[in-house]
């Protein structure tokens, strides 16, 4: 995870190691001009509140948010993700975006914090490596990604929605999936924005997979061939 971050964007400010950990953690370093404190173990799980097993932690600088319209203008395939507000979830979105090659990743302002811990870890760090921003004001702002010449595909258990492995999107330069939260999905008002609506073939009597489930399958499903 911290050679992800030394890779990244994010301008790294301190790291905090433990002393079995150094050897490995300076090799990665290089000359990052960082401050590096070594402590005992006994003092990272008192720091960190709980047994740190790889034994290191870093810190680094928040950026400024790109705005959307740029973000949209050098992409050609993007997650919009309306009310995911669970970490781990978004972490695993993160992560499958850059398993797909998607050009970056739209939250609505209710969405959680990509760079909150536990999503950061689940993603394996590939929130530090996804662009993303925040598209505001909801739900009028997706107008802007239609704007773009996206092809807004809303992702809803609804039987009435098209079968994703028809929806024939190779002709489509830039496509957007729209992703809503555990439980209520995509809002009435996200639903009534996007140009389809596509539905995950299920086994009878089970009615949708977790979001991050259905992430990997939709982007998978439109651009796993390349």
């Amino acid at each position: 995870m911290l050679g992800r971050l030394l890779k990244s964007p994010y301008r790294l400010q301190s790291v905090l190691v433990t002393a079995q950990r150094l050897p490995v953690v300076a090799g990665l370093l290089g000359e990052a001009e960082a401050p590096v404190f070594v402590v005992s173990q006994e003092l990272m799980n008192a720091v960190t509140g709980f047994n740190i097993h790889r034994g290191v932690l870093a810190i680094a600088s928040r950026r400024a948010l790109p705005d959307p319209v740029d973000l949209l203008a050098g992409a050609g395939r993007i997650a919009v993700l309306e009310g995911i507000n669970d970490h781990e979830n978004l972490g695993v979105i993160f992560r499958n975006a850059a398993g797909f090659a998607l050009d970056g990743v739209l939250l609505s302002p209710e969405c959680c914090d990509p760079l909150y811990r536990r999503s950061v870890r689940v993603s394996m760090g590939y929130v530090l490596e996804v662009p993303y921003a925040r598209l505001e004001p909801w739900p009028t702002a997706l107008e802007s990604v239609s704007a773009a010449g996206f092809l807004l595909v809303g992702l809803t258990p609804d039987p009435e929605a098209k079968d994703l492995r028809g929806l024939g999107l190779d002709g489509h330069s830039r496509v957007a999936f729209l992703l809503g939260a555990e439980g209520p999905g995509l809002s009435p008002e996200a639903l009534r924005a996007v140009d389809v609506r596509a539905r995950i073939a299920m086994a009878p009597g089970v009615d949708s997979l977790n979001v991050g489930s259905a992430a990997a399958v939709a982007f998978h499903a439109a651009f796993g061939r390349g």
